[in-house]
């Protein structure tokens, strides 16, 4: 997929002394199985299962894996839409797993997110007006012809125009619904937004306009994104770092030239090798394949996760879960074999 938009991957390198605005520790997310007449819990789902990593101001984190890996549902469990089973979310200093609903209404202002379908994820019974309104007047931003304005102007900041505020999203095409997402999301004027796949469901032409979009909102109005997906080339473009999940935990995470350049864990070498790529000179990409099937979350491996389909597996895989180490320069890999 070819996106005509600046590889970002060389110019955020963090330190450890900047400021976070965003570090999430040991996040879990298990959602109970139930079974007979009376509904009993004979198991958990472990769809996010000990995650941490860090967001800093003005980089975009990438967030991939394969589906059903719980990108989208560490994404939820940060805004606290569902709400987290264990671990830290810490925005600004704030901890805010230990807020109530109402101890969280001011944040909500600051963390936003943008949805994967822009066709459920808009009201159809809503002007387009009253979408974008809704957020403005719940939190008291502007009031009267302070709203009007407002609204117009983050319509034409996303490319549209005032005589789209009084249509319904069913006269709009995939590509201006989700415009009509951003807008809504940035209406609150946040600092922080989770992209959940906001390009998935979309045109290739139509996804590199959303993606141009995102990245001159970002320059323009200072942002931090979480971006979760499973194209890895539109990750490539986009991040400046990128951290890789599987089956719950995240496996990888570098500064996304490196990453691409230089993947340490195998599960990151054999995503990367599925991205397509041209045949120059004959030469032909060699792709690795993995055995078996992703395991149930509901009764994951022990040990690493990973190793009932590692090719470099060894005894101590199934035995102890690696840790996210340290490999230089940021690089981090939770592999008991990655050096």
């Amino acid at each position: 997929m070819a996106i005509s938009i600046e590889d970002k991957s060389e110019g955020k390198a963090k330190k450890d002394g900047e400021n976070v605005l965003l570090d999430v520790r040991n996040l879990k997310q298990y959602f109970p199985v139930k079974k007979g007449v009376l509904q009993q819990v004979v198991g958990q789902v472990k769809a996010v299962d000990g995650v941490s990593f860090r967001v800093f101001p003005g980089e975009t984190l990438g967030l991939v894996g394969e589906s059903g890996c719980g990108k989208t549902t560490t994404g939820r469990s940060i805004l606290k839409l569902t709400e987290p089973t264990s671990g830290e979310i810490i925005y600004k200093g704030q901890h805010l797993e230990k807020l109530s609903p109402r101890g969280m209404r001011p944040f909500r202002r600051e963390m936003q997110i943008i949805f994967q379908d822009p066709y459920s994820s808009l009201n159809p019974r809503m002007l387009v007006y009253d979408i974008i309104s809704e957020p403005i007047k719940i939190h008291h931003l502007a009031e009267g012809k302070g709203v009007d304005k407002r609204v117009y102007e983050l319509l034409d900041l996303v490319g549209l125009n005032r005589k789209h505020a009084k249509r319904y999203p069913h006269e709009f095409s995939g590509g201006q619904r989700q415009r009509i997402g951003v807008a809504r999301a940035l209406a609150v004027e946040p600092e922080l937004v989770i992209c959940d796949e906001p390009v998935s469901a979309l045109d290739v032409s139509i996804q590199a306009q959303i993606i141009n979009l995102l990245e001159d909102l970002q320059n323009e109005l200072h942002l931090s994104y979480i971006f979760i997906a499973h194209d890895l080339s539109v990750v490539k473009h986009i991040s400046d770092r990128v951290a890789v999940m599987y089956l719950g935990r995240i496996v990888e995470v570098a500064v996304s030239s490196a990453l691409y350049a230089e993947p340490k864990h195998p599960y990151t070498q054999a995503l990367l090798s599925a991205i397509p790529e041209p045949q120059v000179s004959g030469m032909k990409k060699q792709r690795i394949l993995l055995q078996g099937d992703v395991p149930s979350p509901i009764n994951p491996p022990a040990g690493c996760h990973f190793h009932t389909r590692c090719r470099f597996a060894q005894e101590v895989c199934s035995r102890e879960v690696p840790a996210l180490k340290d490999l230089g320069n940021g690089h981090l890999a939770a592999c008991h074999l990655a050096k």
